[in-house]
Formats: C-alpha cells, structure tokens, sequence
C-alpha cells in the first residue's frame, strides 16, 4: 500500500500551518525555511498551493542515487531518505522533475516528505482540510 498526500489547492488559504508543523516536527523549531512541504504564492496572494513529494511510483530521485540512500518504506510505500547513507551529492535533486527534495546546507544531506512516519503532521494542522492523507491511486 502507497500512502500520499493529496492537496486541493481550492481550499488552502495560505496560512503556512502546513509548515510551521513540519517544520517543528522535524527539527523542533517553527520554521517555514526548512520545512519538507512549501506553500507557493501565485498571482500576488491570490492563489495559494502546497507542495510536497508526491511518493511517485517513478522514483527517479531512487534510481540516480549513487549510495542507494533513498528507500521504500515497506508500510507506507513512501520514499525516505536514509541519513547515514546519504553523501550529499545532490543527484536526487536534479533528477526529481517535482523539485521536492532539498539540499540542508547544514546536514550538507537531502530531506524529503517522509510522511511522518505515517502521521503527516502537515495533515493535522491544516485548518481547511487542503492537504489529506490518503492510499495512492492507481
């Protein structure tokens, strides 16, 4: 079973609670900068939209790295970054065509969505239900 966050963008008033939530849930700071899911701005405020690894079945942020770093978590299906394998190299960046996966300048690593270990915070804050958690569609 693949599980992934499915995102209405209609329904996101651009509150940013989506990354306050990752954000704390990762690094234990309310910081926007370094969360795993970004809310883009368009047409000046007007339209406001999540984004975030969609644990595609292609993985080509998968198949291009060097250290096999990047795994399939077998309860979720989704794609995780394993740190002590990972060497910074930044492929993974270049070959997602979502540009979801950052490079932490800090870890000199890659961070993805992990999903939470299966209890994506980002779902939980979301006041208008824009962002769910849900079994992939085939």
């Amino acid at each position: 079973m693949t599980m992934t966050l499915d995102i209405n963008a209609e329904l996101c008033t651009g509150c940013l609670q989506c990354e306050l939530a990752c954000s704390f849930e990762h690094t234990g700071s309310f910081n926007p900068a370094v969360s795993r899911i970004k809310v883009f701005d368009f047409e000046h405020g007007r339209h406001t939209v999540p984004y975030t690894c969609t644990q595609c079945a292609e993985a080509w942020c998968m198949k291009v790295c060097p250290t096999g770093a990047i795994l399939v978590n077998p309860q979720l299906g989704s794609k995780e970054v394993i740190n002590t394998s990972c060497v910074g190299c930044k492929a993974c960046t270049l070959a997602c065509p979502y540009g979801t996966i950052e490079f932490n300048p800090l870890s000199k690593k890659v961070e993805k969505c992990d999903l939470c270990n299966g209890e994506p915070k980002c779902v939980d804050a979301c006041p208008t239900q824009a962002i769910t958690y849900n079994e992939m569609r085939p």
